[in-house]
């Protein structure tokens, strides 16, 4: 993935990750403490995912989703859950987490009986996604930055 960077980054590196099917944001800085801040548990940052999972969920499937799962790993409780479409097969979700465990929206999902068909990060703390085509990248503005910075008081 850094590879299809300018040559001039080099010295940037990934704020946590994103599998390789999955898409979206992805945070790269060459400022350690700030990617601890964003990336430790404790600090109880916010992803917020879009995620097409297999059947339907309907608003009285909700609360289940909203009370969370006991992973092999402990507990993944969801700071929101939210429909954002159903369609006949499938429905989309947005999650929100302040984890980034390995693939735990994933596997929250597949506790709960629904299969990933697709994982879209739409934001990571103040980002957001936006409109950024897949593929493409771009610097955060002066603004951004210093929001991420005032987190926590970084």
């Amino acid at each position: 993935m850094l590879d299809l960077l300018p040559a001039d980054a080099s010295d940037l590196y990934p704020v946590g990750r994103l599998d390789y099917d999955a898409e979206g944001l992805l945070l790269l800085t060459n400022d350690g403490p700030l990617a601890n801040r964003l990336l430790h548990p404790r600090y109880e940052i916010f992803r917020i995912y879009e995620v097409e999972v297999e059947g339907r969920v309907g608003s009285a499937d909700l609360p289940r989703w909203r009370a969370g799962v006991m992973l092999e790993d402990g507990p993944a409780v969801p700071r929101a859950v939210r429909i954002v479409r159903a369609g006949g097969r499938t429905t989309w979700l947005a999650l929100t987490f302040t984890e980034g465990r390995h693939r735990e929206v994933k596997r929250y999902c597949r506790a709960l009986g629904h299969s990933v068909v697709r994982l879209r990060r739409i934001a990571f703390g103040p980002l957001k996604l936006g409109s950024l085509p897949r593929g493409h990248w771009r610097s955060l503005t002066d603004g951004e930055v210093q929001r991420l910075k005032t987190l926590h008081g970084l």
